[in-house]
């Protein structure tokens, strides 16, 4: 691992010259380039503002290979996942994502789901019908948050939407600590399946009762993880992959 190593290779991903890291960081290019080849090492202050630029957390900025892909991605790998119903809420707001997991989590355990199935699968997935002025103007984003319902729970608490996804393949990626760098890990992992569906001749196809893409995110070991699924048609793998396997 170095530093300067991910200075540089983080610059890069934002496409930001020396020059122009060197204007925000209030430095000249020539102490960039130091950083970068580990002759010096930047300022605390220096550091946390380039893991604001950056959007990633200090820890990782110091201690980890950033520009290991193999370390962050997982394989490509198609899966067919079994039907599923779902528990869901729509949020539109500056955070949309924290708002509607948020009601869910509070939504799980009023209703007794939490006692029944101590291991609740949350999943989410972008609210595509918000306006560019709602997006633009205020700042506004969309975001729908579900829990998946076994078969055998019932309940009548209010507050939610029921929803239903059809058995269908998806193509997903594993994402590894997706929140270190949350603004270039995640959509990178939807480029990379973008890029794999091509090269392989599949096909992303939109179906009634199936979602077009979602996360899921989980803790294994002390490490955080997150599955990003993308339906695709033309597959055949018979067996069906269970949200509670």
């Amino acid at each position: 691992m170095s530093l300067g190593n991910n200075i540089s290779f983080l610059r890069k991903q934002k496409k930001l010259t020396q020059e122009q890291l060197a204007d925000q960081m209030s430095v000249t290019r020539q102490t960039v380039s130091r950083w970068e080849s580990d002759e010096v090492v930047p300022e605390l202050d220096r550091l946390v503002a380039m893991c604001g630029l950056f959007a990633c957390k200090l820890d990782a900025l110091v201690r980890e290979d950033l520009s290991d892909q193999s370390e962050i991605y997982s394989e490509i790998r198609i899966k067919r996942v079994a039907p599923f119903k779902m528990a869901g809420y729509v949020i539109v707001s500056s955070n949309p994502e924290s708002d509607a997991m948020g009601h869910m989590d509070r939504w799980a355990e009023n209703c007794g789901l939490k006692k029944a199935c101590p291991d609740v699968r949350f999943i989410g997935w972008d609210f595509p019908f918000v306006s560019q002025e709602q997006q633009n103007r205020f700042g506004l984003h969309g975001y729908v948050a579900a829990c998946v319902i076994p078969d055998d729970f019932n309940t009548d608490y209010q507050g939610v939407m029921s929803l239903e996804n059809h058995e269908a393949d998806y193509a997903v990626i594993t994402i590894k600590e997706p929140f270190i760098q949350p603004f270039e890990r995640i959509p990178n992992a939807y480029k990379l399946i973008m890029e794999y569906l091509q090269a392989n001749n599949f096909v992303e196809k939109k179906k009634e009762n199936v979602i077009g893409c979602f996360e899921y995110e989980y803790e294994k070991d002390g490490v955080t993880y997150m599955d990003v699924f993308i339906h695709v048609d033309g597959v055949t793998k018979a067996d069906a992959f269970s949200m509670f396997s």
